[in-house]
């Protein structure tokens, strides 16, 4: 099969499409067969060498596909059903293997295409509103990077649970497309700390989720109201250097959190509750997924090239 390989760390040029033999499944494992994989900035996290991986591996957690062979007690699937992860190891390929708990069955009327774009993002979009200082009603939030992945699905679910979403975005482009998602401002990277201060009569914002890092933390931290939450989930300009701990209280009381999804995905009753409500998102109309670009596997490099200039909007996939 082919398959995306990375023999060291280090940039886009370090993703080499490979000749490897087809995995079989193990116990309680499935094998499907790649649709699409999801292209995320926590892959080029891991190919840059941001976090440690054993060499040689193959990116991807996340990718939709058809089950084509079932392990040794698999009795929760059968081959042909249509399935999402977010847990896989190595989905820039033709066919991986996952744990057949950690597979999920894509329902009726899901495109393909979409099961692949949206869990990684849905699933965080999901966390970030419910499960860390879950805004109020009423409540006013910064959610930067508001055409990308997240910041689209992010913002719908915020909107639609009545909270009122003030956006970051780059082009006037980006702006329009964060605007249909529902966000009441959109400001720019300059000045969105003084803007929503004046948006929100100088009182500042409830939450802001900051998945840029390094450009945006202290416009974040200054954008926040007494005892407001700053959800650090992502690096896209670099990550946040140490900093001084008095600067919270000096602030007012403020919290920061760097979470990550996996620690949000623990048992299978969460699991079940956040796929659920997304797959249940999707097909009411709630959450609309926006697919920026879809580039074959060969052309992964150029995939995580477009991401990391961070010129696209919405998600962007590799069809296998």
């Amino acid at each position: 099969m082919r398959s995306i390989v990375v023999n060291e760390q280090g940039g886009p040029e370090k993703l080499v499409l490979t000749e490897r033999p087809t995995p079989q499944p193990g116990p309680g494992e499935v094998l499907v067969r790649t649709h699409a994989a999801g292209v995320n900035f926590y892959d080029t996290y891991v190919r840059a060498g941001v976090y440690k991986a054993k060499l040689p591996f193959t990116p991807g957690v996340e990718a939709s596909g058809t089950v084509e062979a079932l392990g040794e007690g698999v009795t929760s699937l059968e081959v042909g059903d249509r399935v999402a992860t977010v847990d896989a190891a190595g989905t820039y390929c033709e066919y991986f293997t996952v744990r057949a708990d950690l597979a999920m069955r894509v329902p009726e009327g899901v495109d393909p295409d979409v099961a692949a774009a949206a869990p990684l993002q849905g699933l965080t979009a999901h966390f970030l509103s419910t499960s860390i200082t879950p805004p109020a009603e009423g409540d006013t939030v910064i959610v930067h990077a508001g055409a990308g992945g997240v910041g689209l699905l992010l913002t719908q679910w915020l909107v639609s649970r009545g909270v009122r979403v003030f956006t970051t975005t780059s082009t006037a482009e980006k702006a329009e497309l964060s605007r249909a998602a529902g966000a009441t401002d959109v400001f720019s990277y300059d000045d969105f700390a003084e803007r929503s201060r004046e948006m929100t009569d100088g009182e500042g914002v409830a939450v802001v989720y900051d998945g840029v890092g390094r450009s945006t933390f202290d416009g974040s931290l200054a954008s926040l109201r007494t005892r407001g939450t700053l959800i650090l989930f992502g690096g896209a300009s670099g990550q946040v250097e140490p900093f001084d701990l008095q600067r919270l209280n000096a602030g007012g009381s403020l919290l920061v959190t760097r979470p990550s999804l996996w620690h949000f995905l623990r048992d299978e009753a969460e699991r079940q509750w956040r796929w659920g409500d997304l797959f249940a998102a999707i097909a009411e109309g709630t959450l609309s997924v926006r697919i920026g670009e879809a580039f074959s596997l060969e052309d992964a490099r150029r995939a995580h090239e477009a991401l990391e200039s961070r010129g696209t909007t919405g998600k962007v996939i590799l069809r296998a």
